[in-house]
């Protein structure tokens, strides 16, 4: 029988999944069943964020509020996509300038 490949997830996305449950009141098995991971690796990632939220209101910090995550997530990947434009608008300044430096050298 071939090895299963493991799964990996971002941080992000273990702290939306927990979200999940610690918002909503729904039970860990609901919200793993929805997601398709395993009950058991859900439940550490709600007491690993419910930990973290106590820690920052242990401190005075404010947990981010379920728009503000929204929102961050949006953030990041509207970066990511600019910065994939940015990569792009490189290469093609340096391959246009390329050929009007070969225009130029060979009058």
């Amino acid at each position: 029988m071939p090895a299963r490949k493991r799964r990996s997830f971002t941080a992000e996305y273990k702290v939306e999944a927990a979200h999940r449950v610690i918002d909503t009141g729904r039970t860990i098995a609901e919200v793993a069943r929805e997601l398709g991971i395993d009950p058991g690796m859900l439940s550490v990632w709600v007491k690993d964020e419910r930990r973290r939220v106590e820690a920052a209101a242990a401190i005075g910090d404010e947990p981010l509020s379920a728009s503000e995550r929204a929102e961050l997530q949006a953030l990041r990947k509207r970066v990511a996509d600019q910065d994939k434009d940015i990569a792009f608008l490189k290469k093609a300044s340096a391959y246009f300038a390329a050929m009007q430096n070969n225009r130029t050298g060979s009058n």
